[in-house]
């Protein structure tokens, strides 16, 4: 990892850097309401949805804060801490993204390129027609959600990929699909010569600082890692599936995500020119780039962006059951739309016990992570985080 940028972000993780016109230090005032706005905005959200835990955390021009919330294991009483793992389900996709746009920057792969060229297999296939950047856009031709469940070996994969037709043009509709950018992720691993795993804890984990993230969880974090609970309040924890650790597979506590959200945010500094010329400093602008828009929402790598400020409908409406489960027509953005800072990103994520929701707005240097041990519904998460970060930014 690049001196500046290892230094910078420590500097953040270590709340003693501001950012803005508007940046202000937390004062005991400050911090006293900070935590009665976080209590109050929790508390009543895990009793409407029987959530058992929660662990929050907030970015407040650098200075992180974090909140802890019931039980990570009901039957045994143990209680959620900061070291709590918890699965991020699609918040994964934004790591994979990551990756992706730094074997990009690092010049393995360009998104532009056909699909088929990073895996011999998938020539004659569809794919042929398909770019890295449709795949990770969710714009390929409507991939569907899920894999069919005959699908449960690489083999299976690559047979179902090379048989699989689109459904529209490549480009014209945008379908959420974790066989989507799971293929993504796949590919990229593939242009950079490693195992998926081996390279996000590489190029990613590490150089971030992010030192509790995990797709399989060792032996000795069991203890950390918390059980999901389903609609009938029975521990559950995801099972493996295909391109599981690319689309959805990821195990982490709060800190380390907002670990990614203050690098994203901390392009801002006085060295952001400097550090663009980095591979992971480009890889994470990269991800932040609108490359469709579908709506009022905007389509990265892995994260989608809104205009700042941003009224509760639209997020609402862009993280929507439609949005999620319908094919619905997109718009190419020729050229691309760069990273703004005057724009909130945005990305839900969940696996049958446990829900996420993770936002930041660059131009506040303002970021949230909220992670539960039971799927909740999108819009209660983005009602939630909406309200802390609307009441933040409203501070004097």
């Amino acid at each position: 990892m690049p001196k500046r940028l290892a230094a910078q972000i420590s500097l953040l993780m270590a709340g003693s850097l501001l950012f803005g016109s508007s940046a202000w230090a937390l004062g005991d005032a400050d911090n006293e309401r900070i935590e009665a706005l976080v209590n109050d905005t929790i508390v009543p959200l895990m009793a409407e949805h029987r959530i058992p835990g929660m662990s929050v955390a907030l970015s407040i021009n650098g200075q992180p804060r974090y909140f802890q919330f019931g039980n990570a294991d009901q039957e045994a009483g143990i209680p959620v801490t900061e070291e709590t793992l918890f699965e991020l389900g699609s918040v994964s996709k934004i790591f994979t993204a990551t990756l992706a746009a730094y074997a990009q920057s690092s010049g393995a792969l360009s998104l532009s390129d056909r699909a088929s060229l990073y895996l011999p297999a998938l020539e004659g296939s569809a794919f042929d027609e398909i770019t890295l950047l449709e795949l990770a856009t969710y714009t390929a031709g409507e991939l569907p959600l899920q894999f069919p469940d005959a699908v449960d070996s690489e083999a299976a994969m690559i047979d179902y990929y090379r048989q699989w037709q689109p459904e529209s043009a490549p480009g014209s509709h945008r379908l959420y699909s974790n066989p989507s950018l799971g293929l993504f992720g796949y590919l990229a691993a593939h242009s950079l010569g490693k195992p998926f795993e081996a390279l996000m804890q590489e190029d990613v984990f590490s150089p971030l600082g992010m030192a509790h993230s995990y797709f399989q969880v060792p032996e000795e974090q069991q203890a950390n890692y918390a059980y999901g609970y389903s609609k009938e309040d029975e521990p559950i924890r995801v099972n493996p599936g295909v391109l599981d650790a690319q689309a959805y597979g990821l195990k982490s506590t709060a800190a380390d995500v907002l670990m990614l959200v203050d690098a994203n945010m901390a392009e801002l500094g006085e060295a952001a020119e400097t550090e663009r010329d980095e591979p992971l400093s480009q890889a994470m602008a990269a991800t932040r780039m609108g490359y469709f828009s579908v709506g009022n929402m905007t389509q990265g790598l892995g994260w989608e962006s809104y205009a700042y400020p941003v009224a509760l409908k639209e997020l609402l409406e862009g993280n929507s059951v439609e949005m999620v489960l319908e094919a619905n027509p997109a718009n190419r953005l020729s050229p691309a739309l760069p990273p703004r800072q005057d724009a909130l990103y945005n990305k839900t994520g969940a696996t049958n016990g446990f829900g996420a929701y993770v936002a930041f707005v660059p131009s506040e240097q303002i970021g949230i992570v909220l992670l539960a041990n039971r799927n909740y519904p999108n819009g209660a998460r983005i009602e939630a985080a909406h309200h802390i970060l609307t009441a933040l930014t409203d501070a004097p």
